[in-house]
């Protein structure tokens, strides 16, 4: 008798392990159709329209066409990958306007992904590479640090004398944080920019 018992008793802790473990999801699809269309409904089309009104590629972008060419054809060869049998990579001027819109707009890959046509894995790649490409191109001729300790005083020093911010050395943009206003402030700290 208490071997059927032992035997019903592992069964049923057997058949309840079962329950517990989830059966393993296979993928239906491997790409989703819509991100298969990249060349039909990406913003590279919108781009293409962009290039009869400055304004709107400027706002787009961030930058004018000339300084977006100049600084396509500097980090081209960083981030330029090779088509393989499987699929076609993604050409350097979309993995670059995707990190120019991710760093203009700040939006989440999962957001991206609609207007870039590239999926939110790829973004994930695509936008770090990108930005150190970029990073080590505009390194040597646009972007220069202090050397010495005294460079640093002086951009400490005038960020003191300009702001009023003591041992400050630059900012960065800005952020706008919800406060409770003093009383009496009237809208001195009311943000009308978000609103």
């Amino acid at each position: 008798m208490a071997s059927t018992d032992d035997a019903l008793a592992i069964v049923g802790l057997i058949l309840a392990i079962k329950k517990l473990i989830k059966p393993k999801r296979y993928r239906t699809v491997w790409c989703k159709n819509w991100l298969r269309k990249r060349e039909q409904y990406s913003h590279i089309n919108l781009l293409n329209e962009l290039r009869f009104a400055p304004k709107d590629w400027h706002n787009y972008l961030r930058m004018d066409e000339e300084t977006y060419l100049k600084l396509l054809s500097m980090v081209t060869p960083f981030i330029r990958k090779r088509d393989t049998v499987m699929r076609q990579a993604i050409p350097p001027h979309e993995r670059l306007t995707a990190t120019l819109r991710f760093l203009a707009t700040g939006r989440s890959y999962e957001d991206l992904k609609y207007t870039t046509i590239i999926s939110p894995q790829a973004l994930g790649v695509i936008i770090p590479e990108t930005c150190d490409a970029i990073y080590k191109v505009l390194l040597k001729d646009y972007f220069k640090f202090p050397q010495s300790e005294e460079e640093w005083k002086n951009i400490a020093k005038r960020c003191e004398e300009r702001w009023n911010f003591p041992h400050c050395l630059g900012a960065i943009d800005g952020k706008h944080m919800d406060i409770i206003p003093p009383s009496g402030s009237g809208s001195y700290f009311y943000n009308y920019k978000d609103r």
